[in-house]
């Protein structure tokens, strides 16, 4: 997908031509509190004059002193091409965020190998599942093709195993996935499970259902935007 570098007073982004196109995880800019509405501080409290100046986060869009909102961090949910100035919580947030575009956005890219059904069928077919370059879709190839719009997904179910009343570590052994067919209110549903044979690498597929988790907040955090 064709992208263009565009320049807002926050930094440099480079964002897709089309709206359209833009990834589901993303985040538009915030508007910023106007300088005239903020006299202080919003994290400290202290009072803006010509020695102390006002700085805008980047990700909140609110009004901090230079000690409060000094971090440079990357922010890729909202394209900007270099680290930018965000308030220590927003800087918090988006370092965590940078594991999942580091490490686990190419853990769904590369896909993983699991057992598919769809709706209350008993049948089920070993696919690959992976997310499509764009962000956009999720693909599974077998014998069958499905591509589901990332946008359309209503309900992601993470199962487990392992766990015990009095605690103790879980693995994530596949996923009961809701979504909706583009251009009806029809909610379709797909159960992925992880392979107990060898050619299914475990491991790799409770990384990918991990992956996907977290890929499930960041979407439901963009639709609450």
């Amino acid at each position: 997908d064709a992208k263009k570098l565009v320049r807002s007073p926050s930094g440099l982004r480079m964002v897709p031509e089309h709206r359209a196109a833009r990834s589901p995880f993303g985040l538009d800019e915030p508007p910023w509190v106007p300088d005239k509405e903020c006299p202080r501080c919003m994290q400290c409290d202290t009072k803006f004059d010509f020695i102390t100046r006002k700085h805008h986060c980047r990700r909140c869009g609110k009004c901090f002193c230079d000690k409060c909102c000094s971090k440079k961090v990357p922010l890729p949910r909202m394209c900007f091409v270099d680290p930018v100035r965000q308030c220590a919580e927003c800087a918090l947030v988006s370092q965590k965020e940078s594991e999942f575009y580091d490490k686990q956005l190419k853990v769904l890219m590369n896909g993983a190998t699991f057992f598919v059904t769809l709706g209350t069928s008993d049948k089920s077919e070993l696919m690959v599942c992976r997310l499509s370059n764009n962000q956009r879709y999720l693909v599974l190839d077998g014998d069958s093709h499905y591509e589901i719009e990332i946008t359309q997904i209503s309900t992601v179910q993470i199962l487990t195993e392992g766990f015990t009343p009095g605690g103790g570590n879980t693995r994530a052994i596949g996923m009961i996935l809701q979504y909706k067919v583009p251009g009806s209110e029809e909610v379709m549903q797909m159960k992925f499970t992880a392979g107990e044979d060898f050619s299914c690498n475990k491991k790799l597929s409770a990384s990918w259902l991990a992956a996907m988790h977290k890929a499930t907040k960041l979407l439901y955090e963009s639709r609450d935007q």
